[in-house]
């Protein structure tokens, strides 16, 4: 069981890391590192194991001030620089004409063919100036209107050095689509009469971020891929019911391959038309708005797809365009391409790319995939970090990808103060999450990724009675101070095929038979969905500053995610949400739905996630009794399966009368209602656990 009563105390500060780092630095070298970075002595007051490590802070912030300087010199600053999206491409012009603009430094020759000039692929040749850009205008008819209309299909040919005559999508397309029965993707020219006019204004910043990881394509139950519109009209009023008050949007950027969960990008500019428009999207986004709830965008600038016909791949019929030449430009893991970060026109390619999902779809901010494999030369690849400082800096660390990453920070806060960035890092690079001022990357959140790890390994490797309390809290409250992190028992990668979800794990496959009312409250089933409220409470309570959910798992979703492909006959069968399980009556998945729903109101009543972190005054491994304070809350989880206990006592630091607002036990939520909520709990000026009060009451197991 688990119960949260009111008030409680302040939370004590994160500890320091356990191990400190070897390495020394100079006085003088040290006073040069913060001259040079205004803020590190903040971040070394709050951190001073790093000292050692100032001069590599001091390296980094100058290189980003020195490109951020050169684009200031060269390009009229980086609020000019990040708008390429406004020149290249095919734009047209105040007199019906249209100008054209690519970059393509290792073509013989660029060429614009389409429906428009018949595919004839030599008739519009485009201007060669310096730094490899081509540029091409095209007037327009007589009649002053575009000769190449919107929604009609266009490519750039590329005639390469060697000879080749290659047809190409251009980086900077808005909007490509695939035929049936087609293997690649048309670009069609997105220019419509009467493009989509944002009504509401971008919610204020919460002050507590709660997360709904969201794929509009599975949203459905049916088995097929879901739209924009299904999205709007059916699951945005979930999700706002839930009180969620933030959406990260999986899958958004063009992907040709659906079952890559929209992480081999091929169009980094076009929103994905498997799901419908660009104008059904903005519309989303804006119904969002509308109902307060931010959304984040997932980036994918980690990497990039392979593929050359209808993605980045030899774009000028070279490996160097946009990526790394040679072995250095692909991931073998992921079987990907690289960016070259350190590239000119690479950075204005992807800064622009921030700033049009800002400007154009009026998105947050984002959540940067990948970003472990950007920050190492080896990718992190078969990498365990131990914490140790030294593996977070040297000539390992890839620092052109870094200080991109604290541009796209830079630009994107710099844009719109109240945008969120959140950094997918594995390794705890120290200060990612730090200001820039600070030396640090300049993100707002990191993801917590030990803690759903953490879940599957107990559920996996142990028996519930032998989890380990220490081990729990230990995962759930080590992170860094003042870098915030969001937590999440389960995302997306739990629940794709060859794993299984939370509630897949406790209960498995008498998901199937036990789930109706009418069904025996069996022992699997009830601990199952114990548990399962229980682990999404503490890790959303103690966890970090901020929460996610994968769509779905609020009520336990049954089944694992699997994409249609060759290994599953192309079905749809488990790329879907079964959302209308929850609104059946007969079914026990609305207990938990109604727990998520429940828990995250109170959080947004009370506010933990924007408190300090909490102080655990408990952690009893016989008894497995976990008990902490945060924002004004003591919590109380019993994860014994068989004792309960009566009379218990839980320090606490503060005197007066507490009352029960959250519990696990009670019969709206799928519980045994064995605690009366009219009672009164008053402490006592009794110290406990080293708090100054404590209280008694009864926690009770939860299950059979």
């Amino acid at each position: 069981m688990a119960a949260a009563v009111a008030p409680a105390a302040p939370a004590a500060p994160a500890a320091p890391p356990a191990r400190a780092p070897q390495a020394k630095i100079s006085e003088a070298a040290l006073a040069a590192a913060l001259a040079d970075v205004p803020e590190l002595a903040r971040l070394l007051e709050m951190d001073p194991y790093l000292k050692p490590f100032a001069v590599e802070f001091q390296r980094r912030y100058k290189k980003f001030s020195e490109i951020l300087r050169n684009i200031g010199e060269n390009e009229g600053g980086i609020d000019k620089f990040s708008r390429g999206y406004e020149t290249f491409g095919i734009h047209r012009c105040a007199d019906g004409g249209l100008y054209c603009k690519e970059w393509a430094p290792g073509a013989e020759g660029v060429f614009l063919t389409g429906d428009f000039n018949g595919w004839n692929p030599f008739s519009y040749p485009y201007k060669k100036l310096d730094y490899g850009k081509w540029e091409l205008y095209i007037p327009p008819k007589l009649d002053k209107s575009v000769l190449v209309p919107h929604g009609s299909k266009v490519k750039v040919v590329i005639t390469s050095k060697s000879g080749e005559i290659l047809y190409r999508i251009s980086p900077w397309a808005k909007y490509v689509t695939r035929e049936v029965g087609n293997v690649n993707y048309d670009w069609i020219h997105w220019d419509p009469e009467y493009p989509y006019k944002f009504k509401h204004s971008r919610p204020k910043k919460p002050r507590s971020l709660r997360i709904y990881e969201s794929h509009v394509g599975i949203s459905s139950h049916e088995g097929k891929i879901a739209s924009y519109k299904h999205f709007t009209c059916n699951v945005l009023p979930r999700i706002k019911g839930l009180g969620y008050n933030c959406i990260q949007m999986m899958a958004i950027m063009e992907h040709a391959y659906y079952a890559s969960f929209g992480y081999q990008v091929t169009s980094f500019f076009a929103a994905s038309s498997r799901y419908g428009t660009p104008e059904d999207l903005k519309e989303l986004v804006d119904t969002a708005h509308s109902m307060g709830i931010i959304v984040l965008l997932d980036v994918v600038h980690s990497h990039a797809s392979k593929n050359s016909e209808d993605g980045l791949n030899m774009f000028d019929g070279t490996d160097s365009c946009f990526f790394h030449s040679g072995p250095r430009g692909t991931h073998n893991v992921w079987d990907s391409k690289l960016f070259a970060y350190s590239n000119w026109e690479v950075l204005r390619f992807l800064l622009s790319n921030i700033r049009w999902w800002l400007e154009e779809y009026c998105f947050d901010g984002f959540r940067f995939d990948g970003v472990t494999s950007m920050l190492y030369h080896d990718h992190g690849v078969g990498k365990s970090f131990s914490g140790d400082y030294s593996e977070y800096f040297g000539l390992h660390v890839d620092e052109d990808a870094l200080v991109y990453l604290m541009l796209a920070n830079h630009l994107v806060h710099t844009l719109y103060p109240d945008s969120i960035t959140i950094a997918e890092d594995v390794s705890g690079m120290p200060a990612l999450c730090s200001p820039i001022l600070q030396g640090g990357g300049g993100f707002d959140y990191r993801l917590a990724m030990a803690i759903p790890d953490k879940w599957i390994q107990l559920l996996k490797e142990y028996k519930d009675e032998d989890w380990n309390m220490g081990n729990i809290v230990y995962t759930l409250t080590n992170r860094r101070y003042l870098e915030k992190c969001i937590a999440y028992a389960e995302s997306h990668d739990q629940a794709l095929v060859g794993d299984k979800s939370l509630a897949f794990w406790l209960m498995d496959a008498e998901m199937y038979t036990n789930m109706s009312v009418l069904a025996p409250f069996t022992p699997v089933i009830d601990r199952g969905i114990q548990l399962h409220k229980m682990i999404r409470l503490i890790t959303h309570t103690l966890g970090g500053e901020g929460y996610l959910n994968f769509m779905g798992n609020e009520f336990g979703h049954p089944e694992w995610l699997d994409f249609p492909r060759k290994g599953n006959d192309e079905s749809y069968h488990y790329a879907r949400r079964q959302f209308h399980l929850t609104d059946d009556d007969l079914l026990r998945y609305k207990f938990l739905n109604n727990f998520d729903r429940d828990m995250n109101r109170l959080e947004e009543r009370c506010g933990w996630l924007s408190a300090p972190q909490a102080h655990v005054s408990e952690k009893h491994e016989g008894n497995k009794i976990i008990a902490f304070e945060r924002a004004g809350l003591l919590f109380i989880f019993n994860f014994h399966p068989s004792k309960s206990y009566t009379d218990y006592r839980v320090g606490t630091a503060l005197p007066g009368k507490f009352k029960i607002v959250l519990d696990s036990d009670a019969a709206e939520y799928g519980g045994h209602h064995r605690l009366d909520h009219n009672t009164d709990f008053f402490s006592e000026p009794f110290g406990h656990n080293g708090r100054p009060n404590s209280l008694l009451g009864s926690v009770w197991t939860e299950g059979w």
